[in-house]
């Protein structure tokens, strides 16, 4: 056998043992907060039709997609995003709904990064879509649900950056460029290449005034006097809307007490093409990517029909786990397993109080003690329960090692 099939491919891992429990303990933590918010669990297929990812709702390129033909001929794609997933479910299925609809979700997406990256191509996230809502209350809620989920997973040291696609959209319609100097000019802003957006705009036909806003983007970011300074000097409809629906939110949320969590970047450039207002990530200490990302995206559910806006936030569940683990955030796991040593002859008392056991909450384990690995333990001589955690001066030192391998707080013998 090829040791290969023993290893994963690049961008995909093993999760096994506490870390498994750990990361179900997050997801069941940061979904149970969304739930306060009254948001309903939906749950879309692992892979959908091809259009479903790319007819305008397309959040990165073909390439990157997971691709294959089913036996009818038709292009599926493992979903890479699944908030295009559920705009299609709500339209489906909730196209008459006045009301704003809350869906809640947890699954694992699949992006074909470079293997150079250094990326996880298969990822659990954990969101909120917010539909039917273009309020700037609806805004700023994700955002405090955002600082509240960080807040249930246990970090305190974190920063929410806001930024509006708007403000972009607006600086780029008043320069009027073609779609290649956009292309290009987002790549340098991410970048924080300065003088390669001067070198870039140097023979475009903008005023020294627009350049300039254009130069000092990727150093437009801070508190609150971000905002103001750009109000300051955008003078276009969109870009100065989109600044002034950031102070409203950025009001309530200094009436919720949230503004110290809040930072902004109005150079922020998200990889989703659909955004068209607010937009914001989430980082703490252990991870360079974001651990929570969302915006608002108006016009992507008229792509399947219905014209609704919406807003929706997603949490990176394998990145917010690596984040924990590097700052040395724990949880109480679940460790009191208990563990059943019986002989043949006394295999139905060994049964009975493993269903008395189970029937009241504990988790067990039965093991004959013939197992090779208890051999020359001499069980004649062992108590009848073996308290694992606080020791037990009677008890074989072979078995109460083998016990703590096997994660249990207590031994019944049977024998």
């Amino acid at each position: 056998m090829s040791k290969r099939l023993l290893h994963t491919p690049d961008g995909v891992m093993d999760i096994y043992n506490g870390q498994c429990e750990r990361k179900h303990v997050l997801v069941t933590k940061i979904l149970h907060q969304i739930h306060l918010h009254s948001f309903k669990d939906i749950q879309t297929p692992v892979f959908e039709y091809f259009d479903v990812f790319n007819q305008g709702n397309q959040s990165l390129s073909s390439r990157e997609m997971y691709k294959f033909i089913d036996r009818d001929g038709d292009t599926m794609v493992l979903r890479p995003d699944i908030t295009p997933s559920i705009a299609r479910a709500f339209v489906k299925y909730f196209s008459e709904e006045k009301l704003p609809v809350r869906f809640s979700y947890k699954g694992n997406t699949y992006i074909n990064h470079k293997n150079y990256q250094g990326k996880l191509k298969e990822q659990t996230q954990i969101g909120a879509e917010l539909i039917n809502d273009d309020s700037v209350f609806a805004d700023a809620e994700m955002i405090i649900l955002t600082v509240e989920c960080l807040k249930a997973a246990g970090l305190s040291d974190f920063q929410v950056e806001l930024g509006h696609a708007g403000f972009f959209s607006g600086l780029i319609k008043e320069a009027a460029f073609d779609e290649d100097t956009v292309i290009e000019l987002k790549s340098l802003i991410e970048n924080k290449n300065y003088f390669g957006i001067e070198e870039l705009l140097s023979d475009k036909q903008v005023s020294n005034e627009l350049k300039k806003v254009f130069v000092k983007l990727p150093e437009m970011f801070g508190q609150a006097q971000t905002i103001y300074d750009a109000l300051a000097v955008v003078h276009n409809e969109e870009s100065r809307a989109a600044l002034e629906r950031i102070e409203k939110i950025y009001d309530i949320l200094r009436l919720t007490g949230n503004d110290a969590y809040v930072s902004f970047d109005l150079g922020m450039l998200s990889s989703y093409d659909y955004y068209t207002g607010i937009i914001f990530k989430a980082y703490t200490y252990g991870t360079g990517d974001a651990v929570i990302t969302g915006g608002r995206y108006d016009n992507m559910i008229s792509k399947f029909g219905k014209n609704a806006p919406a807003i929706g936030l997603a949490v990176m569940a394998d990145e917010l786990l690596s984040a924990l683990n590097r700052q040395k955030i724990k949880y109480d796991l679940k460790d009191d397993d208990i563990l059943i040593l019986y002989s043949e002859e006394r295999i139905s008392e060994a049964i009975a109080k493993a269903n008395e056991l189970r029937n009241s909450g504990s988790c067990v384990n039965l093991l004959e003690t013939s197992h090779p690995e208890l051999s020359g333990i001499d069980f004649s001589k062992q108590k009848a329960h073996i308290d694992v955690v606080h020791g037990a001066d009677e008890a074989d030192e072979k078995l109460m090692a083998y016990a703590k391998r096997a994660e249990a707080s207590d031994v019944y013998v049977f024998v």
